[in-house]
C-alpha cells in the first residue's frame, strides 16, 4: 500500500521561507515511481501543478514559483522535499505530494502553508 506523508508546513511572513518534505512507503521514488510532484490548492481554486522531478531527476516548474521554489530528492530517505524561498502571501494553499507507480496516482493528505502579508 502506497502512502505518502507530507510535513513543514505552518504559518510564515512574506518574503521568509519553508521546506516541505514528502516521505513514502510502499513505493520507491527512485526505482519504481515514474515521477512526483508538488500540487497546491488555495480556497475555492483547482489544484494546481507546483513542481515535479522525475526518477531521473530532471525537474519541471509552475511559471509562478520559478526561481523561488526547489524540488529535490533524497533517493536514501525516499523523501521529497519542496524548498520555498521568497514566500507570497498567493502562495497560501494546501499542499500536496503526488507521486505515480505503474500508472497509478497517488497522493498525501496534504500540509497547509499560510504566508501572512
Amino acid at each position: 500500500q502506497v502512502q505518502l506523508v507530507e510535513s513543514g508546513g505552518g504559518l510564515v511572513q512574506a518574503g521568509g521561507s519553508l521546506r516541505l518534505s514528502c516521505a513514502a512507503s510502499g513505493i520507491i521514488f527512485s526505482i519504481n515511481s515514474r515521477y512526483q510532484g508538488w500540487y497546491r490548492q488555495a480556497p475555492g481554486n483547482q489544484r494546481e501543478l507546483v513542481a515535479t522531478i522525475t526518477s531521473g531527476g530532471s525537474t519541471n516548474y509552475a511559471d509562478s514559483v520559478k526561481g523561488r521554489f526547489t524540488i529535490s530528492r533524497d533517493n536514501a530517505k525516499n523523501t521529497v522535499y519542496l524548498q520555498m524561498n521568497s514566500l507570497k502571501p498567493e502562495d497560501t494553499a494546501v499542499y500536496y505530494c503526488n507521486a505515480q507507480k505503474f500508472g497509478i496516482n497517488y497522493w498525501g493528505k496534504g500540509t497547509l502553508v499560510t504566508v501572512s502579508s
